[in-house]
């Protein structure tokens, strides 16, 4: 048996405001369909963030109906969870439930494991950091609702693990409940599995479909996983999707026009126009000559962007080593500004993903939350 392990989509992410970047998102979720189809998988699982805003345009709902659809045609079935950015902090219904309603895909957010084929599968909608004490009790409960199962059985959560990101983790790995064979991961958008001892199966993360804001420009694969759940053990595989490529280069000030001829020649036959990056090192220097010599790679690439560093900023991370996770920076760099890191949590973690989205009314929202949680901890 086979199924895939599918997260992190973004549906309707418009990247640099670019229509190019919004139909790579599209494309790559429709390779993703359609590998799955050719390949015969029994079932996929979408582990959430399905969509990049709670209100996605009407071309990113008519995407995910139309990939779930063919799946159907296939006789494919699918279940999908919720990630933090389908929930809207005002009260409405989740635009993915139409997909259940219509009877397009399974919802299995709520802890409820539901036994499929043969496999036992129960998923958990995102859990905010200050929530997760109050679903031990639900992990454990559905940990023992599963333990008797002979079969596979397939934990579905939207969740940052510590073992994997110390910065963006929000549980621990022992936190888990541990009878599951295998743990459909999504939230963080690198790619990465890990086994431990005390579960039953690997932790996998296929990361997110292609870049989106927050992971910066850099040379990385995107796809998704195909498990073989045939045997006792479940065996992700890797799937890599055609992404659009992103490069980042350095170069010294003086070397730069040298710098355009070698991106010039390496980028040259790439399927895809690649957004490029170039961080340029130096003094004395002249912007009519950056654009200048930027222009000769106008006809190569899909954007390119470049800026500087002086030297005396030469030891900041942030302006030479781009992070792998530029919120990682951004939440270190808060908690030295707001001197608290749960200020910085509030800011990096929960506000500023709202405000990029341009979803003020959730902002306003989510402030209002935080300030009454202050009230109620001050009064206690």
């Amino acid at each position: 048996m086979l199924f895939s392990h599918i997260s992190d989509t973004h549906l309707g992410l418009v990247q640099y405001g670019s229509e190019e970047r919004a139909q790579d998102v599209y494309d790559v979720f429709n390779q993703s369909i359609d590998t799955s189809i050719k390949d015969h998988v029994d079932f996929v699982i979408f582990a959430g963030d399905i969509f990049h805003v709670p209100n996605p345009n009407g071309t990113a709902i008519i995407q995910m109906a139309n990939g779930l659809k063919r799946l159907k045609q296939n006789n494919i079935d699918s279940f999908f969870i919720l990630g933090e950015h389908d929930i809207s902090r005002i009260r409405t219904t989740p635009i993915p439930y139409v997909y259940h309603n219509l009877g397009f895909s399974k919802y299995i957010g709520q802890g409820n494991p539901i036994e499929y084929k043969g496999v036992m599968l129960a998923g958990f909608d995102k859990i905010r950091k200050a929530e997760i004490p109050q679903y031990e009790e639900k992990f454990a409960a559905t940990d023992k609702d599963v333990q008797n199962h002979s079969g596979h059985k397939i934990l579905i959560l939207h969740q940052g693990i510590t073992e994997f990101n110390k910065f963006a983790g929000e549980i621990q790995s022992t936190d888990l409940p541990k009878n599951f064979t295998y743990y459909a991961m999504g939230h963080l958008h690198d790619k990465d599995v890990k086994r431990f001892n005390h579960l039953g199966g690997p932790i996998a993360y296929p990361g997110s479909i292609e870049l989106t804001n927050s992971e910066g420009i850099k040379e990385t694969q995107k796809g998704f996983f195909e498990v073989d759940i045939s045997g006792k053990e479940a065996i992700p595989n890797w799937i890599e999707l055609d992404a659009r490529p992103q490069i980042s280069f350095k170069t010294e000030y003086q070397e730069l026009s040298k710098t355009i001829d070698e991106i010039a020649g390496k980028i040259t036959d790439y399927k895809k126009q690649p957004i490029v990056e170039i961080k340029i090192q130096g003094e004395n220097i002249e912007p009519d000559h950056i654009q200048a010599q930027i222009a000769r790679l106008n006809s190569l690439v899909l954007r390119c962007f470049w800026r500087i560093s002086t030297k005396q900023v030469s030891n900041s991370s942030v302006f030479l080593d781009r992070p792998n996770v530029i919120d990682d920076e951004m939440y270190k760099l808060s908690i030295d500004a707001l001197g608290s890191e749960q200020s910085a949590k509030f800011a990096i973690k929960e506000l500023l993903p709202v405000l990029a989205s341009g979803e003020i009314k959730e902002a306003t929202q989510i402030i209002f939350e935080n300030f009454e949680k202050f009230k109620k901890e001050k009064n206690t």
